[in-house]
Formats: C-alpha cells, structure tokens, sequence
C-alpha cells in the first residue's frame, strides 16, 4: 500500500458528516467529502493515519476494498479470491466479517462471510481453520446484488479514546461531543460550561480541542498490525500532533448536582490528563453563575425517554431557560433535547441547530444567543 491510492471512508454519526468533512479537509486531506454516513476521502497510509490520528468526529475509517456484482456463491468466491487480501492480512490473522443485505439474492449472512473467508485464504495460499493471530474486521454490504467490501482501520471505535472509565446516566459518546462542539463552532477561545455535565464529556473533549490535542494519540488501531504498517511514518505525525499542541485553555467549567457523577468527571478527566484544567463543582443547576462575560453554554438534560418523566423534568427545562437568560447574559446556550414541548419550557427563542441520535435517539441540538 505504500504507493497506493485508495478510496476511504470516514463513518460518522448522523449529523456529523459536515463537520468531519471539515475536520479532515483542515488535515489537508483536499478531496473529503461529506455523503450520508459519513465522508469520502482517498489516499495511502499518511491519510489513513492522519485520519484515524486526528479525526475527532469520525467512528470508523475504512478502506474500500472493492466492489462489483455477486449473485450466486461460486461469482462471489471467484470475485473475492482476487482481491489483494494480502494488503491487510498477516498470514495468521483472522476474519471477522460483519454482512448487511438490502435487495439481493445472496442474502444469508454466515454463508457470505464463510465464502469471504474461504476466498481470503485462497488469497493468501493457506489451509482454512482457526488462526491464532489478531481479527481484522471486514464490512460486507450487498445492495441490489452489489457487494462492496470495506476493511476497518481503526479496530476499536474511535469514539473509545480510553479516557471514559465511568459513565453517569444517558452518556454522550465522545465523537457526539466533539462533533457537536465543531457544529457550535467552538473553537477553543471562549470559555465553555457545562451546568450539567454528568461523567464530563463535553469539558473533556472541550479541553482536548482547545488544546489541539489528537484523540488517537494514546491507543492503538487495526491498521498497526496490517503487512504494510510503517512505524516510522506512525512516529512522524504522532511527533508533529504532539508538537502542535497548544499549552493554554480557556475557562471551563462542570456542575453536577450527583456527587457520583460528579466522582465519575473527576475520574475521565484524571485519565484523560486534564484534571487540573478544568473546575468541577457539586452545584445545582440554579446556582450556575457566568465566570465570564460570554461564551458558550452547553448541556445534555435529561430527557423523558430516558431518564424520568417528561412532566417531572419540564422544572428542570424551566431552570435551564432561566439560568442561561438571568445568569449567563451574552453567553450563547446550546442543549439537546428529542421533544419539542420539553425544549420550550426553557420560555426561550430557541433556533433548531442540527439533529442528530443519542443513543438511537433522534435529538435535536437547540440554540439560544443570549
């Protein structure tokens, strides 16, 4: 792969594509492009690393292995037989084939991937049986008898950064937080305060992306046990995204009214290496006060369709529209919130920002310029 081009795919959350794109076409990568689902790119190993490296937002990068017309078994072993499996696979590794059909004859998922796995081992001139080394995952997605083959880069989620020990109720995943912050446009500059911020996501993302932090500086990811990994490229952009890093933050701030949430904030932010950069408070949500004359607002309240009643929490919105009107004049205030009704309890003049999924959820990001 050293010289070779490939066509990539960034996978996102819904609602994020815009700002992976962004985020990648900062990177230098000149021709991303957002599509549903995520971001098309292309490139070799730099852009992969630099994706799977930087890419905040991102789940998945993958590599698009081919595509082309399978209907029958035997078509689909013959095809698959002479993809460049070799690229990706070490001869100890193994197969982890994951099959969605829409619309096609061959629609049986196991027999798909046992015809994959058959034809990578013939690939790659070996007996068939259990290999002892790492599982590369494989994306096979048959659509109208069109099967395209994705390889994962990545391994883990990238939303796992291996700081978020604990989680507090109804967790954000970190690249919703971050994405979610890209889309407000905070850029690090302005101070950021989160009256509800559970196990501390958005802060620690905030104090991440304030400080140019790569996400993926700390753990590893499936292309390092690829044939063709370069460590020595791998140490050159982990070299340069640490020297890039900023050593300032603006002012950013958690309440927690649950000192075990509030524990669990603590604990991230310990992992993640910022404990002393941001300021948590046991607090009700009634007692946040501005440290600022602006800045940006942020929270996930909770919400009936996950944590208590809709009527029990229409207090709480009413709170929430009072605190960032009274107490936080000038600051601009963003929440998410899946309900409607619930989110004009707040009394404010709120503007619909994106939306999104929490959870599976649709939601809908609100705004507020106060």
């Amino acid at each position: 792969m050293k010289n070779t081009k490939e066509e990539l795919f960034a996978v996102t959350p819904p609602g994020l594509e815009e700002a992976c794109a962004a985020e990648l076409l900062a990177l230098g990568l000149s021709d991303a492009r957002a599509v549903a689902g995520g971001v098309e790119f292309a490139g070799g190993l730099r852009e992969i690393y630099l994706a799977n490296l930087h890419s905040r937002v991102a789940s998945r990068v993958l590599v698009r292995l081919a595509s082309f017309k399978a209907r029958d078994f035997p078509d689909l072993y013959r095809k698959a037989s002479r993809l460049p499996w070799g690229r990706f696979l070490r001869p100890d590794a193994g197969l982890q084939t994951r099959v969605t059909c829409h619309h096609s004859r061959l629609n049986h998922s196991e027999r798909i991937a046992a015809a994959l796995g058959e034809a990578a081992d013939r690939a790659l001139g070996r007996e068939a049986g259990p290999r002892g080394g790492v599982e590369q995952l494989v994306l096979a997605r048959f659509e109208e008898d069109i099967c395209q083959l994705s390889i994962d880069s990545s391994g883990e989620l990238l939303h796992r950064r291996g700081y978020r020990g604990e989680t507090a109720q109804a967790p954000l995943r970190e690249n919703l937080a971050a994405g979610i912050l890209l889309l407000l446009g905070w850029n690090g500059t302005t101070p950021l305060v989160d009256p509800l911020c559970g196990s501390g996501t958005f802060l620690v993302e905030g104090v991440w992306l304030a400080r140019r932090r790569a996400p993926g500086l700390e753990r590893r990811f499936a292309f390092m046990d690829w044939p063709g990994f370069r460590p020595g490229l791998w140490e050159v952009l982990t070299g340069e995204a640490r020297r890039a890093e900023l050593p300032a933050t603006p002012i950013l701030r958690g309440g927690e009214r649950d000192a075990a949430s509030l524990e669990a904030a603590r604990r991230n932010a310990a992992r993640a290496g910022v404990a002393e950069l941001l300021e948590l408070r046991q607090e009700e949500l009634a007692d946040a006060v501005a440290p600022a004359d602006s800045g940006l607002l942020l929270c996930n309240p909770p919400y009936g369709k996950r944590v208590g009643a809709e009527e029990d929490l229409r207090p709480l919105y009413r709170t929430l529209g009072r605190v960032g009107r009274e107490r936080f004049p000038g600051w601009r205030l963003a929440f998410l919130c899946p309900d409607d009704a619930l989110a004009a309890a707040t009394e404010l003049p709120l503007k619909r920002l994106a939306r999104l999924r929490n959870g599976g959820i649709p939601i809908t990001l609100w705004g507020f310029e106060g």
